[in-house]
């Protein structure tokens, strides 16, 4: 096949038809025959986090103004694989910064979160990840970063939740500081 996503990609191929085959399937039947390409170009798009660039990601979009109020970008949704099990988990991001002379396109605020969720991943990390990077692209006064999420690891396999939800928070400066900032920020996006 050809028109993969990347160079990876091929080898992936490969990798997938070994894994049908492995669990007795025979990958040469009709609806099978192209699922090793199919899923191997999903696979590096769900990983293509680990291709880009922070610095091109935020080239050009970062602006030099004296805001000092509350930026939120909330609702962000996002998908990832959990680095464990290699299965789904998906949710929202939201995200408020205080500025310290800079602030960012909004776009690339949900670029970031893309970013990092395109990874294998741990929800934990991942909300520090982009806690962290905010925090410093912007020299931000502060940052705070929640995710809500779901894990098929949890709902579909294992202990079978189907209604448990994971929250994670990662804060930084300001909001480490002020119960008043925390208290405004968890209220703006509705936790």
């Amino acid at each position: 096949m050809t028109n993969l996503y990347s160079s990876k990609a091929v080898d992936l191929e490969a990798s997938y038809k070994k894994i049908i085959e492995s669990i007795g399937e025979d990958s040469e039947r009709e609806g099978l025959i192209k699922t090793p390409y199919r899923a191997a170009k999903a696979f590096d798009f769900l990983t293509s986090g680990y291709n880009e660039d922070l610095d091109e990601l935020f080239n050009g979009a970062i602006f030099n103004e004296n805001s000092k109020n509350i930026v939120i970008v909330k609702n962000i949704e996002f998908y990832s694989l959990c680095e464990h099990h290699l299965l789904p988990f998906w949710g929202t991001c939201h995200i408020g910064y205080i500025p310290n002379g800079k602030i960012v396109g909004l776009s690339k605020v949900a670029r970031l979160v893309n970013h990092f969720s395109r990874r294998l991943q741990v929800q934990e990390r991942l909300t520090d990840q982009i806690a962290k990077t905010l925090e410093e692209y912007l020299d931000a006064q502060g940052v705070s970063v929640i995710i809500q999420a779901k894990h098929l690891c949890m709902m579909m396999r294992g202990i079978e939740k189907q209604q448990s939800e994971t929250i994670t928070r990662s804060t930084h400066g300001c909001f480490n500081e002020s119960e008043k900032m925390n208290d405004e920020f968890l209220k703006l996006v509705g936790i």
